[in-house]
C-alpha cells in the first residue's frame, strides 16, 4: 500500500491520526481489550524466570496500513524469559495506554507483537514507549515524525539503532536494509573447477598461508594452501583429497559444518552423524591437524543436544568461532552463568577461550567454556546473530569484531557484533555481500589475518555449499 506523509490524508490514515487523538479511555480498559490481543509469535513460552528489564526491546513498529491494524513488536535480546505481564506500551498521549496480559512471558531471543489498534492508532508524528509493570519511567522508546514506508526496526534485530525496515516482518527478525560491503565489489574463484564438488562448508585462517576448510558429506577437513591466486588441497602429509572425519572411537562420518583453528587445536561444529542422518545431533570435535593419518579420529568430543533447542537433523550447529580469555576479560564480556563479568578461573581446564557456536534453526549464537579434559562443558552467554539463520562466525581479533554470515537465505548478508557497555554482543551492522558476487548458498566465511593487509586491503574467502558454476570457493576484499 501506499504510504501517506502529509497534506491531505489517505482515509486509512485519517483514521488512525483520528484515533491517536482520542481517548480510550482508562488504563483498566486497555487491560481488558488487551486479553486475545497481544499476537505471541516465535519463541514466546509460558511465563518463566524474569530478568532485567533491559533485555526487553522495542523492535520494529507498524504505525501505518497494518494487518489488523497498527502494531507493536517487543524482543529480547536476553539469555533467560522475562515475563512481561502487566507491562504497559503508550504513544505520545500518556492517556494512551495497552497493558499486556497476565500470564504473558518473552521467552530470549523471542518476538511479541502487540496489536494496539483497538486501544490506540499511531499516528504519522508519533511514539512508542514501553513501561515495566508499576514503573513510570519507559525502558525503552522511539519517536518518528512521518509514517515509514514499510515499518521502523532495530537493525540489526533488537541491538541495533531504528531505521526504515527492508520489509514488514511482525513476529519475526527484522528485513533490514544492508550497508555496502567494506571491502572491494569484485570477487573472483578462488579454485580450479570440480576440486571439491558440493558440500564445501566452514572455512579457517591458520595464519595468511593456510586455510581450513570443511565438507559436510561426507565429513572430510582440507588443509588448502595459495596456488597462484586460488586454494588448492595441500599435496604434503596426506592432505591431497582431504581427510575423512570420525568420532572418537574411530566410527561415524560427522557432519562437519563449521571450522575454527585455536591454540588448542583444530574444533568442527557438527548437525548430525550421516550414517543416522535423520537423528539431530549438535556437537563439538576437535582434531589434529599434525595428524599425518589419513584419516582423522577427533580426540575429543562435546555433544550439545541436552544444552539446545530441539532442531531438525539438517538445522544445527553451522558455525563456530574461537576468541580468546584475554579479549573477553579486556573488554568486560559478561557471564550470563554467573550473571558478572567473565572470570576464565571459573572454568577450569577450559584452555585460553571460549567457543562460539552458530545455530542454523534459530539464528543464536552460544558461546561454551569447553573442559579440554573431558566430555563437560558450560553455556557461558547466548545471544542473538540479527538472522533467521546463521551459516559461519569469524572472529577478527584486530578490530573485535564478531562476523555472522547468512547464506542465499538471507541473500548472502554478513553482521558485525561487537561487546557493548553491558559486555554483551549486540549488533552494529548489516552488510550486503559484494556487488560482484551472486547469491551463492555461501556456508563458509574467513578474513585474513590483519597481517596479510597489503594495499589497505586484506583477502576474504567464501565456500559455496552447492559449488555454483562448478566452483566452491571465491574470494574478494575486505578494507584493513
Amino acid at each position: 500500500m501506499h504510504r501517506w506523509s502529509g497534506g491531505s490524508r489517505h482515509p486509512r490514515q485519517a483514521w488512525s491520526w483520528w484515533r491517536s487523538r482520542r481517548r480510550f479511555g482508562s488504563a483498566a480498559a486497555g487491560t481488558a481489550l488487551v486479553l486475545g490481543l497481544a499476537s505471541v509469535a516465535g519463541l514466546v513460552v509460558p511465563p518463566g524466570t524474569a530478568q532485567a528489564a533491559t533485555t526487553v526491546r522495542i523492535n520494529e513498529i507498524e504505525s501505518s496500513g497494518g494487518s489488523p491494524g497498527d502494531w507493536v513488536e517487543l524482543t529480547n535480546i536476553g539469555s533467560a524469559a522475562v515475563d512481561v505481564s502487566g507491562w504497559s506500551v503508550r504513544d505520545n498521549d500518556d492517556t494512551h495506554v495497552f497493558t499486556i496480559a497476565a500470564g504473558t512471558s518473552l521467552a530470549a531471543g523471542g518476538h511479541l507483537v502487540l496489536d494496539v489498534d483497538p486501544v490506540f492508532g499511531l499516528g504519522s508524528a508519533d511514539s512508542v514507549r514501553l513501561y515495566q509493570a508499576g514503573v513510570t519511567t519507559p525502558v525503552d522508546s522511539y519517536t518518528w515524525t512521518s509514517h515509514a514506508s514499510t515499518t521502523y526496526g532495530r537493525c540489526p534485530d533488537g541491538t541495533g539503532s531504528f531505521t526504515t525496515t527492508a520489509a514488514s516482518t511482525r513476529g519475526a527478525v527484522n528485513s533490514c536494509p544492508p550497508a555496502t560491503w567494506p571491502g572491494g565489489s569484485s570477487v573472483a574463484v578462488a579454485d580450479a573447477a570440480n576440486v571439491f564438488g558440493a558440500n564445501l562448508s566452514g572455512l579457517s585462517f591458520d595464519g595468511a598461508s593456510v586455510l581450513w576448510a570443511v565438507k559436510n558429506g561426507p565429513g572430510t577437513l582440507y588443509r588448502l594452501v595459495p596456488s597462484g591466486a586460488n586454494w588448492t588441497p595441500d599435496t604434503t602429509g596426506g592432505w591431497t583429497a582431504g581427510k575423512a572425519l570420525h568420532y572418537p572411537g574411530g566410527t561415524g562420518d560427522p557432519d562437519a559444518e563449521g571450522v575454527v583453528t585455536t591454540p588448542d587445536g583444530l574444533f568442527v561444529s557438527t548437525e548430525r552423524n550421516n550414517d543416522a542422518s535423520s537423528v539431530s545431533r549438535p556437537e563439538v570435535l576437535r582434531f589434529d591437524g599434525a595428524s599425518t593419518a589419513s584419516s582423522l579420529t577427533a580426540t575429543a568430543e562435546w555433544n550439545l543436544t541436552s544444552d539446545l533447542p530441539a532442531v531438525a537433523a539438517n538445522s544445527g550447529l553451522e558455525g563456530i568461532s574461537w576468541i580468546p580469555d584475554s579479549y573477553l576479560t579486556a573488554h568486560g564480556f559478561h557471564d550470563d552463568h554467573t550473571g558478572g563479568t567473565y572470570d576464565p578461573a571459573s572454568y577450569a581446564g577450559h584452555g585460553s577461550g571460549l567457543y562460539f557456536v552458530g545455530l542454523e534453526a534459530n539464528g543464536a549464537v552460544y558461546a561454551y567454556a569447553l573442559n579440554q579434559t573431558g566430555t563437560t562443558y558450560t553455556r557461558v552467554a547466548t545471544f542473538a546473530s540479527g538472522f533467521s539463520a546463521v551459516m559461519d562466525l569469524e572472529f577478527d581479533p584486530s578490530t573485535g569484531h564478531l562476523w555472522a554470515e547468512c547464506d542465499d537465505t538471507c541473500q548472502g548478508r554478513t553482521a558485525v557484533l561487537d561487546l557493548n557497555a553491558s559486555g554483551a554482543f549486540a549488533g552494529t551492522a548489516v552488510y550486503a555481500r559484494p556487488g560482484g558476487m551472486s547469491n551463492y548458498n555461501n556456508e563458509g566465511f574467513a578474513i585474513a589475518p590483519s597481517a596479510s593487509c597489503s594495499g589497505g586491503s586484506r583477502q576474504v574467502v567464501w565456500s559455496d555449499d552447492s559449488n555454483d558454476s562448478s566452483h566452491a570457493l571465491r574470494r574478494g576484499t575486505l578494507t584493513c
